[in-house]
């Protein structure tokens, strides 16, 4: 099996961790979103460790790069907590498109953070996605668009965690160091918001935020090692089948079934990203 192919198959199965992560937070039911969050990255924290016990001496890469890990933690969590509360009033599948217009957030990010320049057919297939989405979030004046905005910023804040993750690995820190310090800093930062708003949860509902985490975890590694195999342009793309995994969840599990705008808004954000995907290829 060549390096492109497992590649390809790790970020497959980010997709449907991610996807099977969305699904339990739904099915956790109504439950305060900081609570949700909390356990999602608490049980991601405690797998994450395991790597930094195994070799401790790999922390010694964070050196010199604390704001920029600091940085990818707290808008990494801003991320999340705002794609949480779109999966709780959102179809799944809705809230984890929104979610992935973060490459094309991070692509506008990189130019200010990393100093990269991007060209006008760059600038149009953003614009593209950017289109798309207005069909799923189908703009109103009313509260009821809030969830759909917030799935939308969660991508924008997922979009600029993802940059400060490609600028700190870039200068050396270890993806595992990555993984544990969004993890950690995050359970932290959310323990006493959850002590506050704790809200007591049945043994199903406790089962569903532990595997919400373990679904985290998973996703998070696969992403990390498959983009280790092979180059993001070769095959970022095909992360966009969490879009696909969620629908088919919600659908099994949740009968959810996508209005007609949502598909346009797919069809358009998808054809977004191969253009993307077929341009990097071709770049020099």
């Amino acid at each position: 099996m060549n390096n492109k192919l497992k590649g390809i198959l790790l970020i497959l199965g980010a997709a449907a961790g991610f996807a099977f992560m969305n699904l339990f937070v739904k099915l956790s039911g109504d439950l305060p979103t900081f609570q949700k969050a909390f356990f999602r990255n608490s049980v991601a924290c405690l797998i994450a460790s395991f790597a930094i016990i195994k070799n401790p001496q790999i922390l010694k890469t964070a050196k010199g790069n604390f704001g920029g890990i600091l940085a990818r933690s707290i808008f990494g969590l801003a991320g999340v907590i705002l794609n949480f509360y779109a999966i709780g009033r959102l179809y799944i599948g809705d809230a984890s498109l929104l979610n992935k217009l973060s490459p094309f957030f991070a692509m506008i990010f990189s130019i200010f953070l990393l100093k990269e320049k991007a060209k006008s057919a760059e600038w149009a297939i953003v614009a593209l996605a950017f289109f798309g989405a207005i069909f799923v979030i189908k703009p109103s004046f009313s509260y009821e668009v809030l969830p759909a905005l917030a799935g939308f910023f969660s991508g924008m804040f997922a979009g600029l965690a993802y940059t400060f993750v490609r600028k700190v690995t870039t200068n050396g820190v270890a993806g595992s160091v990555v993984v544990f310090a969004f993890s950690a800093i995050s359970t932290v930062i959310l323990l006493p918001i959850m002590i506050v708003q704790y809200k007591s949860m049945s043994a199903l509902q406790l089962f569903y935020l532990i595997m919400a985490g373990v679904s985290a975890a998973v996703g998070q590694y696969f992403i990390t090692f498959a983009y280790k195999f092979a180059p993001a342009k070769e095959i970022s793309v095909f992360d966009y089948s969490q879009v696909v995994f969620a629908t088919l969840l919600g659908f099994a599990f949740l009968g959810e079934a996508v209005d007609y705008l949502s598909v346009i808004g797919y069809v358009i954000i998808f054809g977004a990203a191969f253009l993307r995907w077929r341009y990097n290829l071709k770049k020099v």
